[in-house]
């Protein structure tokens, strides 16, 4: 069995950067993103690869769902029922950092793995630049879980850092990036190249 060459790629969080940090989602890679509280590892939420690979880098135990981030309400309606207290809450919070709990919409995409297996989906719409310019650029709903307390570091106010892991991408890797002092990032851990070789 051979070993697959794993690796980090660091960008500052410009558009090209967000660009090819999207074009990693979109292939089922893994990103470190910045939110308005802390620093997380994305995911494709419609992908069960990629879902599966948020829980074994997080070493997340399956019955605990996950969080999928959406841009606004809109995106939101589209993957639960949202009653008229969630829109209010909704209108009032997002973006910003309020999780919405609702039933699963006719229309969900977002992976039974995700959602450990419930019938219900917690969302999030993050006010924070990154991360809104992420999920735009990526166009599919993201699924981020709070990353743990020791391994966050809360968003510096300018140019803050994303990484990017790819599908087949270090966990290690997306962690050290993530919690990094570093003031630059998209990282791929994918030797496939899903952003680029590391420099």
């Amino acid at each position: 069995m051979s070993q697959l060459k794993r690796y980090t790629h660091l960008a500052p969080a410009a558009p090209q950067a967000i660009l090819e940090a999207a074009a990693c989602l979109r292939a089922g890679g893994l990103v470190a993103m910045p939110t308005e509280t802390v620093y997380g590892l994305a995911g494709d939420a419609t992908n069960d690869r990629a879902v599966a690979a948020i829980y074994a880098a997080k070493g997340r135990p399956a019955f605990n769902p996950l969080i999928a981030h959406v841009a606004d309400a809109a995106a939101a309606a589209g993957q639960a029922v949202l009653d008229d207290f969630a829109r209010k809450l909704a209108e009032a919070f997002w973006p910003g950092p309020l999780t919405i709990v609702a039933p699963v919409a006719p229309t969900c995409q977002v992976s039974l793995l995700a959602r450990a297996g419930l019938e219900t989906l917690a969302l999030r719409a993050p006010d924070h630049p990154v991360a809104q310019a992420l999920i735009a650029a990526a166009g599919v709903p993201r699924r981020r879980p709070t990353a743990p307390a020791a391994s966050v570091r809360r968003p510096p106010p300018m140019s803050p850092p994303i990484s990017t892991a790819g599908s087949t991408g270090s966990s290690t890797a997306a962690r050290r990036a993530a919690a990094s002092n570093q003031r630059s990032s998209p990282a791929s851990a994918d030797g496939r190249g899903c952003c680029g070789p590391a420099r």
